[in-house]
């Protein structure tokens, strides 16, 4: 039996009087004549950003959205890293042996991401299957507790993620994630594939550049990007989204501790790394305000303090002097995938398989790295898809009851 317990966020008054008196003495930087976002965020984004989340967010508004919500913490023993406080959503479906879901973030989202997702998710139809939904947040992230000394890499944070499932008497479970819920994925299949995790989704499907050993006639094609056209697009545009957008995780790889400091004392700094990340790397999401100011107040009132959680970076990459992958190759574990067109982190398409055995792919005409948010539907459309009746995951998980 599970020893979650129920959990309420509840920012203190001082906490909350804090950041205002921060907002209030931030200090602007100038800008360039119609620099645009050439040189990052806009002045004048930050500025109208910073105002409203000092003088009309309503962050008790939302504490009390978030409170309606089913929240919980759990203990989660981890081998050689002591015990971690783990904070999640589990939202169960009406229909009683319904497909356990995990669904894992990555940054700059949070558990945030998987709120539109919930009520479409856990929907009950004789057209299509349910699912009883764990939404954790990642270790070092929003109110989960972080991990205390060096090495908490991926087969940490995979561990973590089925030792959750586990708790919640999930033996048999699927899994959906993008960015690093895609990445840990990957760890979390390797490790747990078959006995526990029986299929797995991700809308970034992304890996290793493959090689003649690895994937000989995937090798021979990339060989031909000189003239195919379709391969050399997707790595051009590839290599140039490393050039201008990817000086972030540079930082967060090699220096997250010196980036801490300003994340951690400056509210205005920490907004301005976010709203870059949001805008950039979606598919022209009409972010309002508030959506924003939610994200990053996540962020802000965190467990650990908002710069915990890049140390991720750090640890995956051991410092980036390595891919992402390290320790992991191909498995036959059930994999989707979703195609989203501003999903910034692409590569060709058919390198999916490089990953593991692909049994279903969808393409989307809109929608980018933040794909739960922004396009919920299509999202959850793919899912039922692949776990429906008759589609290439049916059955995987036992669904007693049918639909």
């Amino acid at each position: 039996m599970s020893s979650a317990k129920l959990f309420t966020l509840a920012v203190s008054d001082a906490e909350l009087h804090l950041l205002h008196r921060k907002l209030e003495l931030a200090r602007f930087p100038d800008e360039l004549d119609g620099a645009g976002w050439d040189y990052g965020v806009p002045l004048a984004d930050v500025k109208r950003l910073a105002e409203h989340w000092k003088d009309r967010f309503d962050w008790r508004k939302f504490e009390a959205k978030l409170n309606n919500l089913p929240m919980f913490t759990q203990d989660i023993e981890v081998e050689g890293f002591g015990s971690l406080n783990i904070h999640f959503i589990h939202q169960r479906s009406e229909v009683p042996n319904a497909i356990p879901l995990l669904f894992v973030h990555g940054w700059p989202g949070s558990f945030l991401e998987v709120l539109k997702l919930l009520p479409l998710l856990t929907a009950s139809s004789p057209d299509h299957p349910s699912f009883h939904v764990v939404a954790p947040s990642l270790p070092g992230f929003a109110f989960s507790e972080a991990p205390r000394k060096p090495g908490f890499s991926g087969y940490q944070y995979a561990e973590v993620l089925n030792k959750l499932m586990l708790s919640l008497g999930y033996q048999e479970y699927v899994y959906q994630g993008g960015d690093f819920g895609h990445t840990l994925g990957v760890y979390a299949v390797n490790k747990f594939g078959h006995k526990h995790i029986k299929a797995w989704h991700s809308n970034m499907p992304v890996y290793r550049v493959p090689t003649f050993s690895s994937h000989p006639l995937l090798y021979l094609e990339m060989l031909t990007m000189p003239i195919n056209k379709y391969i050399r697009d997707i790595i051009s545009a590839a290599l140039q989204i490393r050039k201008t957008e990817f000086g972030y995780f540079t930082l967060q790889a090699t220096k997250p501790q010196t980036l801490a400091y300003s994340h951690s004392d400056s509210p205005v700094g920490l907004l301005a790394w976010i709203y870059e990340k949001l805008v950039k790397a979606s598919d022209s999401y009409p972010w309002t305000d508030d959506e924003v100011l939610e994200w990053i107040s996540v962020y802000w009132f965190s467990r650990a303090g908002p710069a915990a959680c890049t140390r991720i970076y750090y640890e995956l990459t051991h410092g980036n002097t390595t891919d992402m992958f390290v320790g992991t190759k191909w498995t036959s574990v059930p994999l989707g995938v979703s195609y989203f067109p501003r999903e910034p982190i692409r590569l060709p398409e058919q390198w999916a398989h490089t990953i593991g055995k692909v049994v279903h792919q969808s393409r989307h005409d809109r929608g980018g790295h933040f794909a739960a948010f922004e396009q919920p539907e299509a999202l959850v459309g793919d899912l039922r898809g692949m776990f429906r009746r008759g589609g290439p995951a049916y059955g995987v998980v036992p669904d007693k009851d049918g639909y």
